[in-house]
C-alpha cells in the first residue's frame, strides 16, 4: 500500500483518465443543474411568503398556490379579533392582471397584491418606505427584479420620477420600486393598497380576500392560537403558521406539478450516467491488468487488497471529476441567473450532496467492476 498503485494505473492511460473525468464531470453538471433548477423552483415560489410578517395565515381550503388562490370571506379573518392574543389582522388581495409595457405597449400578465397600508406586513424596506405613496389613487410599486419584458421601469422611474402605464386598461402610475424577483409561475409583481386593487379589478368584491394575516401579541404560541381558530372558524378557512404557509407553496410545486419530479428525475439520470461511465473505465482497467492482479493473488494478496485498490481508483476519479463539474456548474448558475432572474445559487448543502453522490456513484461502479477480479483464478489466466 506504500506504492500509489491506484494512481499509477489511472495515470498510465492518460486519455482514458481524461475521458473518465469528462464523463464524471458531465454527470456532476447534470446533477448540479437539475438540483439547482429544483432549488430555484422552490425558492422562487416562496419569495413573497418569506417576506410576509405574520404569525398565522388564513387561506381558502381550495387554494393550491400563490398564483392559484381561491377567495374566501374576510369575515372569517375579522372573527379572529375576538381572541385577546391577536394584535391585528390584515387582509391581502391577490389578482393576475394585464400589464402594459410603458415603452412598447406589449401586454403581459403580472401579479398584483393589495393590502391596507396602515400596517406594515412585508419585510421589504422599500415597500414600507412607500406605504404613504400607495394610499394615493391608482399608485403602484413595481418589482425591479421582474422579467425585462415588462419594460425598463426602473430606468424610466429614475429618469422621470413617475412611470405611467396601464393595468387591465386602467391608467395607473408607478411611484416606487422594490426588489423581489420572479418565479416559475409569476414573471413580475406590483404592490398597492387594497383600495387601488379593487379599483383596478372592478369585478372583485371587497368582502372576498385571498390571504388573511394574523399578527399575535408578544410571547403568544401560534400553534395554540391556531388550534383555537380551527375550532370556531370551521372548514371554510384553512389556518396555517408562517412556516406551514411556506411549506404549502413548496408542497404544491414538489408534489402537485410534474416539474419538480422532472428535475429530480434529471438528477437521477445524471447519477446513472456517471455510474455507467465510471464502471466502464474501472472494468477496462481491471481487465487490462488482470495478469498482474493474478500474479499478486498468486503471491498471497487477498481479495480485500484488490477491493481497496479499486475503491482508491474510484475515489480519485470522483474527486478529480467533481472539480471541473463544480466549476463549470458555477459558471452555468451565473449565466442562468442572469438570463432568468431566478434565485439560482450554489449552496454549500448542494455542493456536499453532489460530492457525496459522486463518491457513492464511483464506489458502486468500483464494487461492480471488482467482481471480475474476485472471480479470477491465477491458474486460469496463465
Amino acid at each position: 500500500m506504500k506504492t500509489p498503485l491506484a494512481w499509477l494505473q489511472l495515470s498510465h492511460e492518460r486519455m482514458r483518465l481524461l475521458i473518465a473525468l469528462a464523463g464524471i464531470g458531465f454527470a456532476d453538471i447534470l446533477m448540479f443543474m437539475q438540483l439547482g433548477f429544483r432549488g430555484a423552483l422552490l425558492d422562487s415560489a416562496t419569495l413573497i411568503h418569506e417576506k410576509i410578517e405574520a404569525d398565522l395565515v388564513l387561506i381558502s381550503p381550495q387554494s393550491e398556490a400563490i398564483h392559484l388562490m381561491k377567495p374566501f370571506s374576510r369575515r372569517g379573518l375579522y372573527q379572529t379579533l375576538h381572541l385577546e392574543e391577536v394584535e391585528f389582522v390584515a387582509p391581502i388581495y391577490i389578482s393576475l392582471g394585464d400589464w402594459k409595457n410603458p415603452e412598447t405597449g406589449q401586454v403581459r400578465t403580472i401579479m398584483a397584491m393589495g393590502f391596507n397600508p396602515s400596517h406594515s406586513i412585508l419585510d421589504l424596506p422599500l415597500v414600507n418606505k412607500n406605504l404613504d405613496e400607495i394610499k394615493l389613487s391608482d399608485t403602484f410599486l413595481f418589482d425591479v427584479a421582474s422579467r425585462p419584458e415588462f419594460g425598463r421601469v426602473e430606468s424610466l422611474y429614475e429618469s422621470q420620477g413617475e412611470v405611467k402605464t396601464e393595468i387591465n386598461n386602467r391608467n395607473i402610475k408607478v411611484n416606487g420600486l422594490f426588489s423581489l424577483g420572479p418565479s416559475f409561475a409569476v414573471d413580475g409583481t406590483v404592490i398597492t393598497s387594497d383600495t387601488n386593487i379593487l379599483r383596478t379589478f372592478p369585478e372583485r368584491s371587497s368582502g372576498n380576500i385571498e390571504v388573511g394575516l394574523v399578527k399575535l401579541k408578544d410571547n403568544v404560541d401560534p400553534l395554540m392560537v391556531k388550534d383555537r381558530l380551527n375550532s370556531f372558524l370551521g372548514a371554510d378557512v384553512r389556518v396555517l403558521t408562517h412556516q406551514e404557509f411556506i411549506d404549502f407553496e413548496q408542497g404544491y410545486w414538489s408534489n402537485s406539478t410534474p416539474i419538480g419530479f422532472i428535475f429530480l428525475l434529471g438528477a437521477g439520470m445524471g447519477f446513472v450516467v456517471g455510474t455507467v461511465i465510471v464502471y466502464q473505465i474501472l472494468y477496462a482497467d481491471v481487465s487490462d491488468h488482470l495478469p498482474e492482479y493474478a500474479t499478486l493473488k498468486a503471491m498471497g494478496y487477498g481479495d480485500n487488497y484488490f477491493l481497496v485498490l479499486v475503491f482508491q481508483e474510484a475515489i480519485i476519479l470522483a474527486i478529480l471529476g467533481f472539480i471541473p463539474g463544480f466549476l463549470i456548474s458555477s459558471g452555468l448558475y451565473g449565466l442562468t441567473k442572469t438570463a432568468t432572474a431566478l434565485p439560482l445559487a450554489m449552496k454549500v448543502s448542494r455542493v456536499v450532496m453532489v460530492l457525496l453522490l459522486t463518491i457513492i456513484m464511483c464506489f458502486i461502479s468500483g464494487a461492480i467492476a471488482v467482481r471480475k477480479l474476485k472471480d479470477a483464478d491465477p491458474a486460469d489466466i496463465f
